[in-house]
């Protein structure tokens, strides 16, 4: 049986859409990537660090071999992605973000690119009704490569691409000998987001002041400061901020426990339902907050198969088991090898990315109404977010916020 890579890159990704009704496709689609979103962070925050991905990218490049996929291998696969019971639904949601995700970069408010490309040998029969999926949801259409005769130079091809499409933010994403010469097809997904705070950050605010590790130490790091109004919720479990991007479709929403210890106890308790309850409490609750966040920077990148494994997908990993006969009409068959994220991500007083912080300000009921204070000077959840779909675009946490985690999968 020969090998099928998918890989799945992140920036940032922005997406304008109208909310949809609990039933429908638009609904569906960001309701399962949420589900899968939280899953999947689980899975991966295991080493205690700082943590970031994007659940979208991941789940539209598994999309697109999922379509390709029948059987147990596409049952498994649709049940770890969280995806709706139909197929045509899974596409059409898809195939709707991607369009919102166009009309966002035509706005103008946010520098935004999304892109797909399919990558097989050159040769491979791929089936028609595959491609034309392919290319009608997900715009990717195949640019073949010589795996068999130089998979290093097909590797660099599909990296050079990524760069391209990320304004060379994530690079290497394919580490080597992730290809050989028995590859048949690479799918990748890039994404990129630039975008500013709909008010921000003055930098002569930005001043240094402890970060309180899990452990009990801390860390001097640069904390931004602000009273921006934004969308602000306390509850038993944490304090809940929403910060607006310019153009009002895109939010930062940090998540911050009540303790410097906390972290794990919400990661534990957080479910995709409660979040959605406290997002749009706080939205309703819109407020001028003072806000202190630290300013961060990080580089992740990690390899899924593990991850995507202990969620239930074992056939498409399994060369005896996977059934992608929808996709190629090679006589041997094709399973996954393995799946590749890296994502990047940095904050600060301009805008786009991510951030925390906590505090409430208590005066007397003569003076004028308090203004809430979020100070994040301790370990932290944060997640961006398309406040119309409720889709969970990007989500990580914050350990430690002068550590970049700088690195790729392991080779």
């Amino acid at each position: 049986m020969k090998r099928l890579v998918i890989a799945g890159t992140a920036l940032m990704i922005s997406v304008r859409a109208a909310a949809g009704s609990p039933g429908t496709t638009e609904a569906k689609v960001p309701a399962g990537n949420s589900e899968f979103a939280l899953e999947l962070h689980r899975r991966v925050r295991a080493d205690g660090g700082n943590v970031f991905f994007s659940p979208f990218s991941i789940a539209e490049a598994l999309a697109m071999a999922w379509s390709g996929a029948r059987g147990e291998t596409a049952r498994q696969m649709a049940r770890a992605l969280r995806f709706p019971a139909g197929e045509d639904e899974v596409h059409a949601g898809f195939a709707d973000l991607e369009r919102r995700v166009a009309a966002i970069q035509a706005g103008g408010k946010a520098e935004l690119a999304v892109a797909n490309s399919l990558w097989p040998q050159t040769g491979e029969p791929l089936l028609p009704r595959f491609l034309a999926l392919l290319k009608d949801s997900y715009g990717a259409v195949p640019a073949a490569v010589d795996y068999r005769r130089s998979p290093d130079e097909a590797r660099r091809t599909i990296n050079r691409w990524v760069e391209r499409k990320t304004r060379d933010r994530i690079k290497d994403l394919l580490p080597p000998d992730s290809v050989g010469g028995d590859t048949r097809l690479v799918l990748a997904n890039a994404i990129y987001f630039k975008g500013k705070w709909k008010k921000p950050f003055e930098k002569t605010e930005t001043k240094d002041a402890p970060f309180h590790l899990r452990d009990g130490k801390s860390v001097p790091a640069p904390f931004m400061h602000g009273s921006p109004r934004a969308g602000y919720l306390e509850v038993e479990e944490a304090q809940i901020l929403q910060l607006p991007y310019e153009g009002g479709d895109l939010s930062l929403v940090v998540l911050l426990p009540r303790k410097a210890d906390g972290i794990a106890a919400l990661e534990d308790r957080l479910a995709a339902g409660r979040l959605s309850e406290w997002i749009s409490s706080a939205s309703r609750a819109r407020q001028a907050v003072e806000v202190f966040l630290p300013r961060f920077r990080m580089e992740t990148g990690f390899r899924l198969k593990a991850a995507l494994t202990s969620l239930g997908m074992t056939d498409a990993f399994d060369p005896r088991r996977a059934d992608f006969s929808a996709m190629s009409s090679t006589p041997s068959g094709l399973f996954i090898s393995e799946g590749f994220h890296k994502a990047f991500v940095d904050v600060n007083e301009e805008g786009t990315e991510a951030a925390a912080a906590t505090g409430v300000v208590v005066m007397p009921a003569s003076m004028p109404p308090p203004k809430p204070v979020f100070r994040a000077d301790r370990p932290f959840l944060f997640l961006i977010r398309d406040d119309a779909t409720g889709t969970i675009l990007f989500l990580g946490r914050v350990m430690d916020p002068t550590r970049q985690e700088r690195g790729g999968p392991a080779s």
